[in-house]
């Protein structure tokens, strides 16, 4: 009689590049995060940056407008509507790793924010500070577990 193990494979984790130290950044830093690190060690770490992946580092910041009920990401210097390619990577993304079972964004990301971006009108008014950037959304719409990197540390201390 022999005994056997099988070594399960680690969950999947999807997480902002910028809190592995990537520096993807919108200025081109980092937001690595050790904490959070020694948080997950014990997940499969997929990163992930929509905005690097769409249009480079460093790049003008964005912000979330809400209009007509309907929420989009504007540049800041353009003015132009980034929502689109920021969809099209997020969905990608999750075609790609459709078994992702977390995802943990970077707080206050008006791309990956989980309930802390900021949505203003088309003023620039703050309308309020929970909102969902858009690869939080799909990854939510999806019933993926999500967090933002703060919460997720804060609440996951060992």
């Amino acid at each position: 009689m022999s005994i056997g193990f099988s070594i399960l494979p680690k969950q999947k984790v999807a997480l902002s590049a910028c809190l592995l130290g990537c520096l993807c950044r919108y200025d081109g830093k980092e937001n690595l995060n050790k904490i959070l690190l020694s948080q997950l060690e014990d997940y499969e770490i997929i990163s992930f940056c929509p905005e690097e992946s769409a249009f480079g580092t460093p790049r003008p910041t964005m912000d979330l407008i809400e209009n007509n009920a309907s929420i989009r990401a504007i540049s800041n210097e353009t003015s132009l509507d980034l929502s689109t390619p920021i969809f099209d990577y997020a969905q990608d993304f999750f075609k790609e790793h459709s078994d992702i079972k977390l995802f943990i964004g970077k707080d206050r990301s008006p791309s990956c924010g989980v309930k802390s971006a900021k949505v203003y009108d088309n003023n620039k008014k703050i309308l309020h500070t929970h909102g969902t950037g858009f690869m939080a959304k799909i990854a939510l719409e999806l019933g993926i577990e999500c967090w933002d990197s703060e919460v997720y540390q804060a609440n996951h201390i060992f």
